[in-house]
C-alpha cells in the first residue's frame, strides 16, 4: 500500500512532464514561416527553413527521450526499483556511506547505459544531419570514460563527504555540508579551466596577433586586467562557436573557441568579449556565486528536515530512515521549489545579459556585437522566435531579437 508521499512524488513527476511537453508544443507553434526582418541580411529562406527544422527535430527528440525517462521512473516507483537497488547495495556492503555510494553508483551506471543510445543518436545522427558534429567515435568513447571517472571521483567524493557529515551530526549535518560544498564549488569555479577543461580539450594561449592586440587594447581601455587569453579546440566536437569567461580573481581567463575565431571578424570578437567583461565589471560572476551558495544552503536545510522522516523512504518502498533513499525522494519533492528558484535566477540572468550588452554599447560596439550575435545565431541554427512562455521558464539569455532591439536603443 503506497502512502501519501508516494502519490505526491508521482504527481510532481507527471505535472513536470506535462508542463515540459506543453512548452515544447508552444515552442513549435511559435515558429514563423517568414524570416524576421531584422535577420533578413543574414538568413536566406533555405537557411532559415533549416534552422526551423533543427528546432522541430530537437523538440521531437526531447519529447521521445522525456517520455522514455518518464516511463522508466514510473516503473521504478510502482515496482519498487529503488528498494531493489537498495537491497543489492545493502547485501554487499555495510555502513551508511558505502551502501549509499554503491546505491548511487548502480543508478548512475544504469542511467548511463540506458541513455547511451539516445546520446549516440543525438551526436552522430541529428547533429551530423545538420552539419554540426565533428566528434569521432574515439573522442565520444574517450569523453564518456573520462566523464564517468570524473563523476565517480568528484561526484562520489562530494557525496561521500556529505553522507559522512550526516552520520556525525545527523539533522545538523546541513551546516557542515553547506560549508564543505560551497568551498568546493568556489575552488572548482576558480580552477575549472586549469583542472577540468584540459581533460577534454586542448587549451593554448592565444598567439601574438592582431586579434590578441585588439583584445588587450580594449581590456586596457576599460581598466580590466587581463593576462590569460586562451583558445580551445572546440572544433574537435562541433562546428558551433562559443566564448566564455572562467575563474575568479587572478585565475580569471577568457577562452575562445577556435570555431569562433574562424567565423567572426576581430572587431566582432572584441565586441563579444566586451559583453563578457561587462559581466565582470557589473560583478555578475561574484553575485552568481553568492546566490548559488545561498541556494545550496536552503536546499541542504530543507533536505535535513525531510531526511529524518521514515515515510519519505517508505514512499520508495524502503522501511526505515535511509539517507540515499530520502535523497532520491527529496530530489523530486524539491522540484516545485527548484522551479521557482530557477525562474527567479533566469529573470536575474536575463537582466544581467542586457546589462552586459549595455556595457559593450557604452563602448561604441553595438554594431559589432549585433553582427557577431547574428553570426552565432545563423551558424548555430538558433530558434529566432521562441514562445514567450518558454523564454520565461527556461531562458537564461534574452532571445536574440530582444537583445538586438536593446542594443539599437539610444543610451
Amino acid at each position: 500500500m503506497h502512502n501519501i508521499w508516494f502519490y505526491i512524488i508521482v504527481g510532481i513527476i507527471l505535472i513536470n512532464f506535462v508542463l515540459s511537453t506543453l512548452i515544447s508544443y508552444l515552442n513549435i507553434k511559435s515558429l514563423k514561416s517568414e524570416v524576421p526582418e531584422e535577420m533578413a541580411d543574414f538568413y536566406d529562406s533555405e537557411k532559415y527553413a533549416k534552422s526551423q527544422n533543427y528546432t522541430r527535430t530537437n523538440n521531437r527528440f526531447s519529447l521521445i527521450t522525456g517520455t522514455f525517462s518518464l516511463v522508466v521512473i514510473l516503473l521504478m516507483l510502482f515496482f519498487d526499483g529503488f528498494a531493489f537497488i537498495d537491497k543489492l547495495a545493502s547485501d554487499y556492503a555495510e555502513g551508511t556511506v558505502l551502501i549509499s555510494l554503491i546505491f548511487f553508483g548502480i543508478l548512475f551506471l544504469a542511467n548511463g547505459i540506458i541513455n547511451l543510445p539516445f546520446e549516440i543518436y543525438d551526436t552522430f545522427v541529428i547533429e551530423k544531419k545538420f552539419g554540426f558534429n565533428k566528434t569521432t567515435p574515439k573522442t565520444f568513447i574517450g569523453d564518456k570514460i573520462k566523464g564517468l571517472l570524473l563523476s565517480f571521483l568528484l561526484g562520489g567524493g562530494i557525496l561521500a563527504l556529505i553522507i559522512y557529515l550526516y552520520t556525525l551530526a545527523e539533522q545538523m549535518f546541513w551546516i557542515y555540508a553547506w560549508i564543505a560544498v560551497s568551498s568546493i564549488s568556489i575552488f572548482i569555479a576558480m580552477f575549472y579551466s586549469n583542472l577540468i577543461v584540459p581533460l577534454f580539450n586542448k587549451q593554448t594561449p592565444l598567439p601574438e596577433s592582431e586579434l590578441r592586440t585588439a583584445i588587450e587594447n580594449f581590456a586596457q581601455t576599460t581598466g580590466f586586467e587581463l593576462n590569460n587569453i586562451y583558445q580551445i579546440d572546440g572544433s574537435k566536437r562541433s562546428s558551433k562557436a562559443n566564448a566564455y569567461f572562467s575563474g575568479l580573481g587572478p585565475k580569471k581567463r577568457i577562452v575562445l573557441y577556435d570555431t569562433l575565431i574562424e567565423q567572426m571578424t576581430n572587431a566582432e570578437i572584441v565586441a563579444v568579449l566586451a559583453h563578457e567583461i561587462g559581466h565582470y565589471k557589473k560583478k555578475h560572476l561574484i553575485k552568481g556565486v553568492f546566490v548559488s551558495i545561498i541556494n545550496t544552503g536552503i536546499t541542504l536545510y530543507l533536505f535535513s528536515l525531510f531526511v529524518s522522516y521514515p515515510q519519505i523512504s517508505e514512499a520508495l518502498g524502503v522501511n526505515g530512515i535511509k539517507f540515499h533513499i530520502a535523497l532520491i525522494a527529496f530530489a523530486v519533492l524539491y522540484t516545485p521549489i527548484s522551479m521557482i528558484t530557477s525562474l527567479i535566477m533566469n529573470i536575474s540572468s536575463r537582466k544581467n545579459e542586457f546589462e552586459a550588452d549595455n556595457f559593450a554599447k557604452n563602448h561604441k560596439l553595438s554594431g559589432e556585437l549585433i553582427s557577431g550575435l547574428k553570426k552565432l545565431s545563423v551558424n548555430n541554427l538558433s530558434n529566432l522566435t521562441p514562445h514567450p512562455f518558454n523564454v520565461f521558464m527556461n531562458y537564461s539569455h534574452p532571445p536574440l531579437l530582444k537583445r538586438i532591439e536593446n542594443l539599437k536603443k539610444k543610451l
